[in-house]
This record gives structure tokens, sequence and C-alpha cells, in this order.
């Protein structure tokens, strides 16, 4: 079962190649300016090659839907796509910020909350047993302030994400840990993508969107008169 993995919802633009669950090639960068439209298939050569296999070797194709970079999201979906209409291959999607919990299952944490940077105090987040990693609180779009996440007070709770950086100056929760050097990764969603292939859970190809939470705020143009 050989699965390609492609996971750019955030400044990570990260492609891996998996037989099963084994990791046969992992192609990241980390970019300040999302450099998803420039790398993306550049990274899918190189994981391909390291991996020595080439695209009709692939069986499907999983991916990242978010939340998170709503241009990167756009690029990895319509990527995606492309490989499943054109190697008639089956679609996989996965929440990304299941991806950032994966390192941290088993290691004592009661909870584990992924932290997705939006925009100004804004997060992109859900909350997971630090055990089975079953997710307790569905993903929202959080504004930080000081009584955020209060009710995790007590329990040992680990922040991950790049918005852990701006949550460790605002919360106030006693026994809490942060790690804001963890991104979304498609490493990370080999083993949720060998479930889903198991048990055929697949997207319909045609009519998938990514998980964008929240819309697309671009600049408006300004309409003509005659129109």
């Amino acid at each position: 079962m050989k699965i390609l993995h492609i996971e750019t919802s955030s400044k990570n633009c990260s492609v891996a190649i998996s037989d099963g669950e084994k990791l046969l090639c992992l192609c990241e960068e980390v970019s300040e300016n999302y450099k998803q439209s420039e790398s993306l298939h550049t990274f899918v050569e190189w994981a391909l090659e390291g991996a020595e296999i080439s695209l009709k070797d692939l069986d499907a194709v999983s991916l990242g839907k978010g939340p998170g970079s709503y241009t990167g999201l756009r690029i990895g979906a319509a990527s995606a796509k492309g490989f499943c209409y054109g190697l008639k291959v089956p679609l996989i999607a996965t929440n990304s910020l299941e991806t950032m919990i994966e390192p941290f299952l088993g290691k004592n944490y009661d909870v584990i909350v992924p932290l997705i940077d939006a925009r100004r105090m804004e997060v992109y987040c859900a909350v997971f047993d630090g055990n089975s990693g079953e997710m307790i609180t569905e993903t929202e779009a959080k504004i930080l302030d000081e009584q955020s996440f209060t009710e995790l007070e007590g329990k040992k709770v680990l922040f991950v994400g790049d918005g852990a950086a701006k949550a460790k100056d605002i919360l106030q929760i006693s026994n809490a840990e942060f790690d804001a050097n963890i991104y979304p990764s498609a490493k990370y969603l080999i083993k949720k993508a060998v479930e889903k292939f198991n048990h055929k859970d697949f997207e319909d190809v045609a009519y998938f969107e990514p998980f964008y939470l929240k819309d697309f705020h671009g600049v408006k143009k300004k309409s003509s008169e005659n129109s």
C-alpha cells in the first residue's frame, strides 16, 4: 500500500511517501513566506525519487485537509485532486491538527492542544486526549485571552504549534507546557491514512473541499456601476 502524503496547511510544505505504515521518504521545509506553490511539486518529485517509486505505483493520495492557510490548503488540495484524477486512485483527508499531536501521544500529558497561528490573537485549535488521541473538543477558531482554556486548569497540558508562542504570554494555566516549533507534517498523516485506506474511508474527489474553517479574507474588487 504505497501512499503519497501532502501537508500544506501551514508554513511547513511537507510531502511523504509511505509503504503501509513505513515511511519511505520525507521532504519538507518551513518557510515564513509560504512557499507551497514553488516547492510542492518539486518535493513530490524528490520524495518519489527517494522512495524509489514512480507515480504509477501509488495506491492513494493522503492530504492534510486543514484548518490553516487558505492559499496553502487550496494548493495542496488542487495537487492532491489532480494526482487522484490522473492516477485513478482514492483521496484520503485528515484534520491537520491531528498530525501535530502524533509525536506526543502516550507521553504523560492529559491533553494536547494544537494551535495553528491565524491572524492577530486568533488560533485554529482543538483539544485531544493525551493518550488515546481522541478529539475532546471540535476544531474551532478561537481568539486568545486570559480566560481561554481555563477549563483545563489542573490537568497536565501541552500546547503545540506556531500559535503556542503567543499563547504562552497570555494563558493563565499553571501546569501547561508550550512547544511552538511543531508544524503539521506529512509523516504524521501516515498512520491515520492507512486506517482510512483499510476502511475505504475515501473522499469524493469531485466535491472535496479543504477544511478552511473560515472564509478567505481577500481584497474585494470594486464592482462597476454598470454591472
